[in-house]
């Protein structure tokens, strides 16, 4: 929009001087041929002026709609399948980047292939050449140049892909000095092993309570998750309510997903494996749906949205064998129509019915059994407002954000009246801090937004979740304890099991020395990590019973 507007200020100040000197501007077109040569150098120039609109534009927009990513979410999202997002999206692209785009392009279109010379008659009937063949080929190359770089050079510091150069370029060992592979850990399981569900609440986080609670609002919007806190224990980087410190490469769905139950960040595949495109995903990774299934678990994932985006499917079939319960599957079950689609596939309404009725069934089994959701409703912008919900605050986000955790809590009062609840561990945790721009954009940068964990009906527990500097990977071995294993130096992946006495690796290093470290290359996780010769089979051999 920018040079569109140069453009027409040109032309506006071409005629000023015409008016200003009295004169007149004479149009004489051109009978030079153009020849076979002209035609690429003017496609050239019109690929590089694109080419920096392209960077401006989509880097403008994909901050603006997505927020300040890291490149490792940016790098996923090119790898990754993206099968099954939010259809308003090609929308968004539609009527921002490519349309401004388009406007831009059109006026350079027609600049590049003027075919007349403009001359100035002055007073004195003296004609000077405003324009001719060879100006239009100098401002033409410098027009597409310039656009080029500037607009390169500002994509590439908006989207920050000198990070990118730094984690592809850089050689760490960080990783292999702090990671601790759970095929060498001894475990101890109870002999009656207890059921899993977690619950993933979308864009969940604790800065919707209020101030005094440690949040950033005036009133609660999740007052009846805080009355729930009651009944479990929640960790907490404060001495109010508080969470994990969204550290490098879990900023996301998908990474959240990954740090929790492996224990490790998501970062760049370094150009081999693709995240869920060639069937496989973090093949030499062991995670929490691993070492379930050695022990003999149902596993069942529940998606509101089609699973086969970001690679989960691929996932959650490669790492726990779990029964996929999705978009797909629910228009497959005929439990909506095969045209349905509200908001990512369906909404969470259906999405609490559907787990009420597979979690019954996995209930019935013999096998103990792990129940993993996620919820879609709050995830940005604005988030989907079920037709139930009350509209009690002014901000639709606001309302959706109320009525999403009251139905995170009515279902887990459900789970609480079940048989089975009295051998289930409930794990409640938000993903990732919103990436809804517009309801953050007066938040104070210096607050630190988290995002919510519950933790109902463990065997264990603890004083220490006040002021507690953790990290979403911490997750991973403390959740395994919420089911009564016992891990043998607390440790599994990068995480620390918060119910010990023993501390994380951001207490004992700090959260910058700690981002710092993942955000390197490391040959351990290209070489262990997303090989495809390896395997995420875990074995039993250091398992025992009590």
């Amino acid at each position: 929009m920018k040079l569109l507007s140069c453009l027409i200020i040109c032309i506006i100040f071409i005629v000023i001087i015409s008016k200003i000197t009295k004169g007149k501007l004479i149009f004489v077109k051109d009978k030079d041929k153009s020849k076979k040569r002209d035609y690429i150098v003017k496609t050239l120039l019109v690929l590089g002026f694109i080419l920096g609109l392209v960077f401006a534009f989509f880097s403008t927009w994909y901050v603006e709609f997505f927020g300040q990513i890291t490149p490792e979410q940016l790098l996923f999202n090119l790898k990754a399948p993206l099968k099954g997002t939010e259809f308003g999206m090609t929308e968004e692209i539609l009527k921002s980047p490519v349309l401004n785009i388009v406007i831009c392009t059109i006026p350079f279109l027609i600049f590049i292939n003027f075919k007349y010379n403009v001359f100035l008659i002055n007073k004195n009937n003296e004609k000077k050449t405003i324009l001719n063949k060879k100006r239009v080929r100098v401002i033409s190359i410098i027009l597409s140049i310039v656009t080029f770089i500037g607009g390169a050079s500002f994509g590439i510091n908006k989207l920050q892909l000198q990070k990118i150069a730094k984690a592809y370029l850089s050689s760490s060992t960080y990783l292999a000095d702090n990671y601790v592979d759970p095929r060498d850990v001894k475990m101890t399981f109870p002999n009656k092993k207890r059921n899993l569900i977690h619950i993933y609440l979308e864009s969940v986080e604790n800065s919707y309570l209020n101030k005094e609670l440690g949040g950033y609002m005036d009133e609660n919007l999740m007052p009846e998750l805080t009355e729930l806190y009651k009944e479990g224990l929640s960790f907490s980087n404060t001495d109010k309510f508080g969470g994990p410190h969204t550290t490098y490469a879990s900023e996301w769905s998908v990474a959240a997903m990954i740090n929790m139950d492996t224990g490790l960040p998501l970062k760049i595949p370094m150009g081999r494996n693709s995240y869920g495109k060639d069937g496989s995903f973090l093949p030499g990774a062991v995670g929490i749906g691993d070492i379930l299934q050695a022990q003999g678990y149902n596993q069942t994932i529940m998606f509101g949205a089609d699973a086969d985006f970001g690679g989960l499917t691929t996932y959650f079939t490669t790492h726990g064998n779990f029964n996929i319960f999705d978009y797909k599957a629910a228009k497959e079950k005929g439990l909506i129509p095969k045209d349905y689609n509200v908001w990512w596939g369906f909404e969470d309404d259906k999405l609490y019915e559907y787990a009420k009725n597979e979690i019954t069934r996995l209930s019935k089994e013999n096998e103990p059994f792990n129940f993993t959701m996620e919820t879609a409703d709050t995830h940005f912008p604005d988030g989907y407002l079920s037709e139930k919900a009350e509209k009690k605050h002014d901000s639709q986000y606001a309302n959706v954000i109320s009525y999403s955790t009251k139905e995170a809590v009515d279902f887990v009062k459900w789970i609480q009246k079940q048989p089975f609840y009295e051998d289930t561990t409930i794990v409640i945790t938000g993903d990732h801090p919103s990436m809804d721009k517009k309801f953050f954009k007066d938040f104070d940068p210096n607050y630190e937004r988290t995002i919510v964990n519950l933790i109902l009906n463990a065997p264990v527990t603890t004083d220490n979740v006040k002021n507690r500097q953790f990290a979403p990977f911490d997750m991973f071995p403390t959740i395994l304890s919420t089911l009564g294993v016992e891990i043998e130096g607390d440790r599994l992946g990068l995480g620390t099991n918060l119910y010990s006495n023993k501390k994380t690796i951001i207490e004992e290093q700090g959260i910058d020395a700690v981002n710092s470290g993942l955000g390197d290359n490391s040959d351990l996780f290209n070489d262990e990590f997303i090989n495809d010769k390896k395997s995420s089979t875990f074995s039993n051999d250091l398992i025992t019973y009590k």
